[in-house]
């Protein structure tokens, strides 16, 4: 009997992944079982040697593993895209996000803003910071605590105005999704998988991400609200 595939990846990709290791488990009759915390201690615990067969994060980080050797190098599969979304309490007014000015415009008058700790989050500080907001709103902003959701934080009045793929906003409760950022602003995250340096199985999550990666699996990752990567 097979052994399962043990994987970690971050809490973005957590609804995708466990869809896509049950078509898996149906097509191959080998287990997936993933694990979905913050994206750092994710990384963190990959580095740390924990045992792991595969890795799923941002594909910046996947470099990173990669590049310390905690993953098996050549062996990285870029699997979906995400977007970022806008998000109020539910019921709340919905402010303009029709263009990047007004987005702007919508950080500014807004009391709270919540970002995550993920790459999308540190790439909306660096829109902030080219805006020449940064000082402006730094008091207002908020991130979410490692494996929080923004869209919790909207939901229960901590923040008024959260940012965060679209994936994670869109079945959450006690929230309305305002739409995505416009395109000359949108933050897009690619989510990839890598076998971990410390799988005993390393053939068999090659096997796994080429099915992940497969064009039959781009209907389930919309579904998700993202894209193929």
């Amino acid at each position: 009997m097979t052994s399962p595939l043990r994987g970690i990846s971050s809490m973005a990709t957590r609804q995708v992944l466990a869809d896509l290791a049950t078509a898996y488990r149906a097509a191959s009759g080998r287990e997936v079982l993933v694990e979905s915390v913050g994206g750092v201690d994710a990384a963190k615990r990959v580095q740390g040697g924990e045992a792991f067969d595969v890795v799923f994060l941002g594909s910046d980080a996947i470099d990173k593993l990669l590049a310390g050797g905690h993953a098996v190098a050549g062996s990285r599969v870029d699997l979906v895209r995400s977007g970022v979304a806008v998000a109020v309490k539910a019921g709340a007014p919905r402010p303009d996000i029709g263009s990047e000015d007004a987005v702007r415009q919508a950080v500014l008058a807004a009391p709270t803003i919540g970002y995550s700790t993920g790459p999308s989050g540190t790439a909306l500080l660096q829109l902030f910071q080219r805006w020449g907001i940064a000082d402006q709103v730094r008091d207002r902003t908020v991130q979410a605590r490692p494996g929080v959701p923004v869209g919790s934080m909207v939901a229960s009045g901590e923040v008024a105005l959260g940012f965060q793929q679209f994936s994670e906003l869109k079945d959450l409760a006690g929230i309305d999704v305002v739409g995505p950022l416009p395109r000359s602003i949108q933050i897009t995250t690619v989510f990839s998988g890598a076998v971990c340096a410390t799988s005993t199985q390393p053939d068999a999550v090659r096997a796994l991400l080429a099915f992940m990666a497969a064009p039959a699996t781009a209907d389930m990752k919309r579904r998700h609200g993202m894209d193929p990567a």
